[in-house]
């Protein structure tokens, strides 16, 4: 741990700590070149002689150098001072998005619509820039004083192309999507999938999937349904709980496509909390439950080892990896066994099954009884007749009939070729039909199917698919955009839109389409929405405002076809109050009617400020060592007023040190403020509490 006044690279002044992760530690820190405050995050020392932890540290910088957004914390430099691994990071005041959920419990609607549409403004920035974050959750989010929400700590984002395969990152497990799990490849709807974990938790209060362990939570990542959102709460709107569970899709297929998608809808949903834009593509389910279970839990311990193995060598691993710091590798042994038993108990029943269709199909099981009827009607023999097949019949058997391979999904050609590969005087039937999951040309059905014993002489029929079954284009006209744009998505259709001038046609709404309405489509093509931009722009010269009154000034402006715009008020020796100081745009500039023109509005001379600060106390008149066995420990006391956290006092203290008086607190405003305390970074609550104790401080105003 850094003190405070350590100076690095002869250049950052280290004033407190703010945090700690697994790998690094955070400072606040003071440039004295730029005479600003930073965050210095620099590597534990345990690590930094670790050639690969170095590297992937310095990865984080690099990553997200070049990556330049009000949703993302800002990257300055990233550097090395005497074996002291750091990067310069932009300094955020303000809370975790973790900690906003847990004083709130849960948050409104539109609060947690408005920060996820932050949230992924930043990540479609990143994914621009081919970056993944890996570990979106709400302890890498921060919420500035000034309500600005931004995403930090990309220790495990990679810059990424589109030939990376893979990546052994294991982020936060309540947040992990069920590829990370399996430790497979994961790309920005990874992020996505985290992201709507994140909306879950603000909307119900807690993260949908929780267990005893971590493999258990990966686990129900990768296997489990999480409870609806409407189930918590029926006031949740449905488009809110559909956008959720798109966003929580096993398959990343399923999910949206990119952030910006998933800020349309998001932004869809508060105008239409209650409609139905939400498409969630359908997928076809797998048939081994069981055996997926198994090999989940093999890719997930797999996935998890491979990571922590710095030397390629897992039996090494295995040995000096303790496994208290990473409950990641506590497989739980009943889980193991139930698995096991599971998987050979399917096997068997399975084996069993094929064996008495097989013996069904050739006729074994029903032969002896058959054939014993027959001659006791003939009255030539009556001893029972051995229902075993001889190696002649198998022989006979085997000549005559092959197993039919899956054609499905091939084109016809390939389909009939691989047919004849093995059955030459196969009869092979086709006929047509159309198919939104096949494109044109490609079998759609089989008869018989896949893995069946057929006569190598008898009949087969494929369905060849046609496409999908065309349709005639709808007409549009006279809707809006956003009608338009839904009904097409509905037909599974393409858009592009333009924008012409159009006199006659109020502006948002659809002009004409090509193809024209009546035109036989079909699922797929892409049709062309012409949307009105209104009548042709008209410009018009800026009036002079300055010197005018505010309703003057309004009165110039709408007379030639122009808006006023924000109006400020500011302080001003030249101009009485009333008057105008400033306007936006200079006096005879060629602008389109309807621009907005921003003015000043002068307030008069400013007066004498008398400046305030405001002083208060606090007693701590419950003793904490009443009720802990420590004779010493580490005090921290928070104040929390008007929404923001500060710290108010931090320092070992004993018994003797009770009742606490903490003096010339400095706060905000008048507003009382709110005091919880920490002992051992625990928070103090009584034993017949639930929540942490709390004390008030009130404040007054004194002139500095």
């Amino acid at each position: 741990m850094l003190k405070p006044g350590t100076l690095i690279s002869g250049r950052y002044e280290i004033v407190e700590m703010v945090g700690s992760g697994g790998m690094a530690d955070v400072y606040k820190a003071k440039c004295q070149r730029l005479n600003r405050y930073v965050a210095i995050k620099v590597l534990k020392p345990e690590y930094s002689s670790d050639i690969n932890f170095v590297n992937k540290f310095k990865g984080e910088a690099q990553s997200v150098a070049g990556l330049s957004h009000p949703n993302v914390v800002n990257m300055f430099d990233v550097a090395e001072d005497n074996g002291l691994h750091y990067i310069v990071m932009e300094l955020v005041e303000g809370i975790t998005l973790k900690s906003f959920i847990e004083r709130k419990g849960k948050l409104d609607i539109r609060e947690a619509i408005g920060i996820t549409i932050q949230i992924a403004q930043g990540m479609d920035a990143a994914h621009s820039n081919h970056i993944i974050h890996r570990d979106i959750k709400p302890q890498n989010i921060i919420i500035s004083r000034e309500g600005k929400v931004m995403i930090t700590d990309f220790g495990i984002a990679k810059a990424t192309s589109s030939n990376t395969i893979t990546s052994n990152t294991m982020g936060s497990v309540h947040y992990l999507s069920p590829e990370q799990a399996r430790g497979g490849y994961s790309d920005e709807k990874s992020d996505i999938y985290s992201l709507g974990i994140t909306l879950y938790e603000m909307l119900s209060g807690k993260v949908p999937f929780t267990a005893d362990n971590n493999v258990s939570v990966a686990l129900l990542h990768i296997q489990g349904e999480a409870l609806s959102l409407r189930e918590i709460d029926p006031s949740i709107p449905v488009s809110i709980d559909r956008i959720v569970r798109k966003c929580m899709q096993k398959k990343p297929e399923r999910r949206y496509l990119s952030a910006s998608e998933l800020i349309s809808d998001l932004k869809k949903s508060l105008a239409e909390p209650d409609g139905d834009f939400v498409h969630i593509p359908e997928i076809v389910l797998n048939d081994s439950p069981t055996i997926n279970m198994a090999e989940d839990f093999d890719k997930i311990k797999r996935a998890k080892l491979i990571e922590h193995t710095t030397d390629n060598n897992i039996e090494d691993y295995e040995e000096e990896y303790n496994p208290e710091e990473d409950e990641l590798d506590l497989i739980d042994s009943k889980i193991e066994k139930i698995v096991f038993i599971g998987y050979v108990s399917a096997t068997i029943i399975i084996t069993i099954i094929i064996i008495y269709i097989i013996g069904w199909f050739f006729g074994i099981w029903g032969k002896s009884n058959k054939n014993k009827n027959d001659f006791n009607n003939n009255n030539e023999f009556s001893e029972e007749i051995d229902p075993t097949p001889t190696p002649e019949d198998i022989d006979e058997i085997e000549d005559t009939t092959f197993k039919v391979p899956k054609v499905v999904g091939l084109k016809e050609q390939d389909a009939i070729t691989l047919l004849r590969a093995d059955a030459p005087e196969l009869d092979i039937r086709t006929k047509e039909n159309y198919s939104d999951v096949y494109p044109e040309g490609q079998v759609m059905e089989q008869y018989p199917s896949e893995n069946v014993d057929w006569d190598s002489k008898g009949q087969m029929q494929l369905t060849i698919s046609l496409g999908s079954e065309p349709f005639p284009l709808p007409s549009l006209n006279n809707l809006t955009e956003d009608k338009a744009d839904k009904k097409l998505k509905e037909l599974e259709l393409n858009v592009i839109h333009d924008y012409p001038f159009d006199d006659n046609i109020p502006a948002g709404e659809v002009i004409r389409t090509n193809p024209e309405e009546g035109t036989i489509v079909k699922k797929g093509d892409t049709v062309t929405l012409y949307i009105s931009y209104g009548p042709a722009i008209v410009q018009v010269d800026v009036p002079p405002l300055v010197g005018l009154t505010e309703a003057e000034a309004e009165e110039a402006l709408t007379a030639v076809g122009l808006i006023k715009g924000r109006v400020t008020l500011s302080y001003s020796t030249s101009y009485p109050e009333g008057q105008v100081t400033y306007q936006s745009n200079s006096v005879g500039q060629k602008v389109t009617t309807g621009t907005s023109v921003d003015i000043t509005v002068s307030k008069g001379v400013e007066p004498t400020p008398v400046k305030l600060k405001y002083i208060g106390e606090v007693i701590i008149n419950i003793n904490p060592f009443d009720y802990i066995e420590d004779e010493e420990a580490e005090i921290v006391l928070e104040m929390e007023q008007d929404g923001w956290v500060s710290e108010i006092f931090e320092g070992m203290a004993t018994s003797d040190d009770f009742p606490l008086k903490v003096k010339n607190v400095i706060g905000d405003n008048l507003s009382d403020g709110t005091v919880r305390m920490y002992v051992d970074n625990m928070i103090f609550k009584l034993p017949d509490e639930t929540v942490g104790k709390t004390w008030k401080i009130k404040f007054i105003a004194v002139e500095e």
